[in-house]
């Protein structure tokens, strides 16, 4: 993965919680059919739509309810690039770096648009939308973070990590 992401927006609005993102009705599923109802609650057809790359951008309170884990990981079966917002719920948000699912916060996203085109610049902690010419002011992910994010996640990070060690 580049400290580059650039994607097309899929734009929803504040408090997706993670039963909207994830719903618990489909828990015992594997998570490829999962994924197939991600979002469907807001998006009956977001599964179907979202192309690998596309950008999810909310915002705010993204990913807040339960801790359950398959929130990011349905976006990242369904191969979403990144996740923007105004603010993550923080165990969504950790939960999503741990699987390797880049996501971070602006101030606000209310003059970007579904549809748009964005660039996220990880290291530099800036979002530019090249549909509108607006530049924003990201969180900027350290190096290990957007380390752990190339890698996979957290497993892969650690199994590359301890392979370096041994």
């Amino acid at each position: 993965m580049s400290a580059v992401i650039r994607g097309r927006v899929w734009k929803y609005e504040d408090n997706i919680n993670t039963d909207i993102i994830s719903p618990g009705q489909f828990m015992s599923l594997s998570i490829e059919k999962q994924a197939e109802h991600a979002m469907e609650a807001i998006d009956p057809e977001f599964s179907k739509k979202v192309r690998p790359g596309d950008i999810i951008v909310a915002g705010n309170n993204f990913g807040s309810g339960s801790s359950r884990e398959t929130a990011p990981l349905v976006l990242k079966h369904l191969e979403v690039g990144a996740i923007v917002c105004n603010f993550f719920a923080r165990i969504f948000y950790r939960n999503a770096i741990n699987i390797g699912l880049p996501v971070v916060e602006i101030g606000d996203t209310s003059t970007i648009e579904e549809g748009d085109e964005i660039e996220i610049y990880l290291l530099e902690g800036k979002v530019k939308n090249l549909t509108r010419g607006n530049e924003f002011t990201s969180t900027k992910l350290p190096e290990h973070l957007i380390d752990m994010v190339s890698a996979g996640g957290l497993e892969a990070y650690l199994a590359k990590r301890m392979g370096m060690l041994s």
